[in-house]
């Protein structure tokens, strides 16, 4: 879809979930947005070219779903959840079965190539799984809970509860190639690999995002910045990051309620979308980086006073907010 398709800068998608959203990812072949929810539901939209939403398919897990993403070639979604297990759906014949299970929930799924899928749990293990077998072809221990990972060219990276990076060689899946404690202070939140480049953002509950490359030559470039705050000091968490997939550039979403666009290469903020009522959750950049898609969704930033279950998912219209030559002709 060109960005010009869609004829309103923004536009909701219709029949949202109705809890909490955790996860949001695009079809790498086709423009159907995949949702995982707290209501124990993964729910499939189709993108039309006038940018209005079909619900298309819905499946189940007996718990919340905390993750999904969708197989290389269109046809399956993995995801995970609080009910310790992955499930795979098959879109071609709308069936689901589980493929993974762990003793603990599982926070993050990650598809290796057409079979493979990696799973990443609050157990502390990242474990592998053929997804025509029902046993881990293998495992790899943590220091601590997962609470995010991501993977891009032959690189996994996982950010875990007691703050430390682990980068993993998927030539050699089950060896940590290298630990590092992540460069903020406070609680991971997200950790997302460059599209360009090899290295990875990680984003904090603190309203931060640390920038870091994986080459030692390249390590001078590393830095932190600080984001998602406001004019009275308050500070929010940075929940997600998405990292275009033509430009290199990416979001950053928060408990703000707002959306950035960065350029890390040029350390810049492109642009900043006018706030939403209510605190984002989850972003997602459709296959040609044309479209947007982030959750209005409670993320229990404030605690349960201030909970609302307000879930909505909105279709943003990307043109030159993402290109880092468009600063050159403003």
């Amino acid at each position: 879809m060109d960005p010009g398709d869609l004829e309103l800068t923004l536009l909701k998608i219709t029949s949202p979930p109705s809890d909490g959203v955790s996860y949001l990812d695009f079809s790498p072949q086709q423009d159907y947005l995949a949702a995982a929810s707290w209501d124990n539901q993964v729910r499939v939209y189709e993108v039309l070219q006038t940018g209005s939403t079909v619900a298309k398919v819905a499946y189940p897990h007996e718990a919340p779903v905390f993750c999904v993403k969708w197989c290389p070639d269109g046809t399956k979604l993995v995801s995970g959840g609080a009910d310790n297990a992955a499930r795979l759906y098959d879109v071609n014949t709308g069936q689901s079965q589980q493929i993974a299970q762990h003793s603990q929930p599982v926070k993050s799924v990650l598809y290796i190539n057409e079979n493979i899928v990696a799973t990443g749990s609050w157990d502390k293990t990242i474990a592998y799984w053929d997804t025509r077998s029902p046993q881990p072809i293998g495992i790899i221990h943590l220091p601590e809970r997962v609470y995010s990972m991501d993977s891009f060219g032959g690189m996994l990276v996982a950010g875990t509860a007691d703050n430390t990076i682990s980068i993993i060689d998927l030539g050699n899946p089950t060896v940590i190639f290298k630990s590092e404690p992540s460069p903020l202070k406070f609680q991971i939140r997200k950790v997302a690999c460059f599209t360009v480049g090899k290295g990875y953002a990680v984003a904090s509950i603190e309203g931060r995002v640390g920038i870091q490359y994986i080459d030692p030559q390249e390590q001078v470039k590393n830095f932190s910045f600080k984001c998602h705050r406001d004019e009275a000091k308050n500070i929010y968490s940075v929940n997600d990051i998405s990292f275009h997939p033509v430009y290199g550039t990416f979001s950053t979403a928060g408990s703000d309620g707002s959306v950035n666009i960065w350029d890390k290469d040029r350390k810049q903020r492109l642009k900043e979308y006018p706030k939403v009522n209510g605190t984002i959750s989850c972003t997602a950049f459709n296959r040609n980086g044309s479209i947007l898609a982030y959750a209005v969704s409670y993320d229990w930033s404030k605690g349960y006073k201030y909970a609302s279950n307000v879930n909505k998912i909105y279709l943003h219209a990307v043109k030159e907010d993402v290109n880092p030559g468009s600063l050159k002709k403003r």
